[in-house]
C-alpha cells in the first residue's frame, strides 16, 4: 500500500522462499545544513518475527536509487536478496519514485556526484 511518504509491504501467503514479514518505508525531505537536500528514510517492522527498526539519508541526487539501499536493508535484516518486496508492485515503486523526485523538485537530467553512491 502506497501513500505519499510511507510505502508498506507484507507478505503474500503461499509465496515460496518468502518469508512472514511487513515493512513500513517511511521518508521526507531533511536539510542538512553541510550536504543540503537529503532524502530521510525509515525502515521498521519485522521478518520472520525478528523487529528491526533502521533510518538513513540519502544525498538528493542519488535519492532515486532508493529500491537499492532499501533491499540492501532488508537483505541485512533477514529478507531473502531474490524477492525485493519493494519492486514487487512496480505502479507503486513508480508513484515512490514520482514522489521522491516532486519533494525534492528533481528534474531529468540533472547531474549526479558519484562520490554520493554508496
Amino acid at each position: 500500500m502506497f501513500e505519499p511518504g510511507h510505502l508498506h509491504r507484507r507478505n503474500i501467503p503461499g509465496m515460496p522462499g518468502v518469508p512472514e514479514f511487513a515493512v513500513d518505508i517511511y521518508y521526507d525531505v531533511r536539510n542538512d545544513p553541510k550536504e543540503g537536500a537529503m532524502m530521510h528514510f525509515k525502515l521498521e517492522g519485522h521478518i520472520n518475527g525478528q523487529a528491526f527498526v533502521e533510518e538513513f539519508d540519502m544525498h538528493r541526487d542519488v535519492a532515486f536509487n532508493f529500491a537499492s539501499l532499501l533491499g540492501k536493508s532488508l537483505i541485512k535484516h533477514g529478507f531473502p536478496a531474490n524477492h525485493s518486496p519493494i519492486m514487487r508492485s512496480h505502479t507503486e515503486y513508480d508513484a515512490m519514485f514520482e514522489d521522491i523526485r516532486s519533494k525534492l523538485n528533481a528534474k531529468s537530467g540533472e547531474s549526479v556526484n558519484l562520490d554520493h553512491l554508496d
